[in-house]
């Protein structure tokens, strides 16, 4: 089972692991009202004890990523020094949380000091990375926890890492015929890129055979062209916030649960779970002591998979990432999100009405910032595209609009992209 399985967790019967999740949930929760003062005003009422059932977990309230923004903003105005994650870490500076990151927004996230924080581990382990393996890491290390999420992971496994971070293709190529590793963690995308740089500078990546990909949908014409390339890519679904939600397996069909969340599937702008099957939110219950996250609202959809999975693990699956249930998407591994584009147009009066729009294919796609304006100096939309720069970390184009001409439907973010 150790060589199949990353441990015997995986392969509990599904009674036994409800048995114990419901067990740990009253703890977390009671955890959460006493540790953190976020909590401790969300939660206010509920008694922890109580909370042993689906059911009583699905009348507790959802805490979303714009209530977690909200209150980490308020916090860092008139909180106390170092109060930066708004009340929901049980944790402060110091040996307990050696790491601390930077999402757009800005979101902080801590990271604590128990080895494999995220739980990246098991994923990597169903992917089919073991110890002695040289993992080439394509994730960023810089401000976001990506690259120490798959570091920390594959360190638990007894892998070394080379931290190969974002950019600079050709030296990711000769590293990778250099050291030959034999697997990539990182986005589809660059590694499709990287994998390209090779063949045009004919280098050979014979030692290359397998790949963790996350950040990004995973097309099955992608898989296809990666598995031309000889090289085996899994998935795996995971947040900034709450680490590992769900990975895939050999058998591909759907992502496994990870063995250290609750996972409830609700109907957008609710938290009223669906019934098994239907699209809805994916909302996380984290038990992790050091951020105690409670119903956790992703903004992304799925549906649970009905059978367990074909390689004998024992937990739900679900369809994988579905879409997102509002309008944040995610671009080259970021989030953009809705108040992303209202903050670059607050930036500029002349702006009347702003929307962004995500197009391409997979692998290759690319943002246009559309405004509506009557002002015409070229100036105006160099100064667009660098605050777009500076405030979603990413490039994009703008396409400057006469007042009236975008839809009046809501919509400030159109995911135009084909995923086929």
């Amino acid at each position: 089972m150790q060589q199949q399985f990353y441990d015997s967790l995986e392969a509990r019967s599904p009674a036994e692991r409800e048995a114990q999740l419901m067990a740990a949930l009253p703890r977390q929760v009671a955890q959460a009202r006493q540790g953190t003062g976020a909590f401790a005003q969300i939660l206010a009422g509920v008694d922890a004890q109580a909370v042993t059932s689906r059911a009583a977990l699905a009348r507790l309230p959802v805490t979303r990523k714009s209530e977690l923004q909200a209150r980490q903003q308020a916090a860092r105005t008139n909180g106390p020094p170092g109060d930066v994650f708004g009340g929901f870490a049980t944790q402060g500076w110091g040996p307990g949380m050696p790491r601390v990151f930077s999402s757009p927004g800005p979101l902080y996230e801590p990271e604590g000091a128990r080895p494999d924080y995220w739980r990246m581990a098991r994923a990597l382990h169903a992917a089919g990375f073991r110890a002695g393996d040289l993992v080439h890491n394509c994730f960023s290390y810089h401000f976001v926890p990506a690259g120490s999420m798959m570091e920390t992971g594959a360190q638990a496994l007894g892998c070394t890492v080379f931290p190969g971070g974002t950019g600079q293709t050709e030296q990711q190529v000769q590293a990778m015929a250099q050291l030959r590793p034999a697997g990539y963690v990182g986005t589809p995308s660059f590694l499709k890129i990287i994998l390209e740089k090779a063949a045009e500078m004919g280098v050979q990546l014979p030692s290359l055979t397998k790949a963790m990909l996350s950040a990004e949908a995973l097309p099955p014409s992608l898989r296809d062209w990666f598995a031309q390339q000889g090289v085996s890519a899994l998935q795996c679904y995971g947040t900034a916030d709450l680490g590992l939600i769900a990975y895939e397996t050999e058998a591909r069909e759907g992502l496994v649960l990870d063995e250290g969340v609750i996972v409830e599937i609700v109907r957008p702008g609710t938290g009223d779970p669906v019934p098994e099957g239907e699209v809805g939110e994916l909302v996380v219950t984290t038990l992790n002591p050091d951020y105690p996250l409670i119903r956790f609202g992703t903004g992304d959809l799925s549906a649970v998979l009905p059978g367990p999975c074909p390689t004998g693990r024992t937990n739900t699956r679900i369809r994988g990432w579905m879409g997102r249930a509002d309008q944040t998407t995610k671009v080259r591994g970021m989030f953009v999100q809705p108040g992303h584009i209202a903050e670059v147009a607050r930036r500029f009066p002349q702006v009347q009405r702003a929307r962004l729009v995500v197009s391409g294919e997979m692998a290759s796609d690319s943002m246009l910032l559309q405004v509506e304006t009557t002002e015409t100096a070229p100036g105006l939309a160099t100064q667009l595209q660098e605050a777009l720069r500076e405030v979603t970390k990413l490039r994009g184009e703008v396409q400057m609009l006469p007042p009236g001409t975008l839809p009046n439907d809501g919509k400030v973010i159109e995911d135009a992209r084909s995923y086929r």
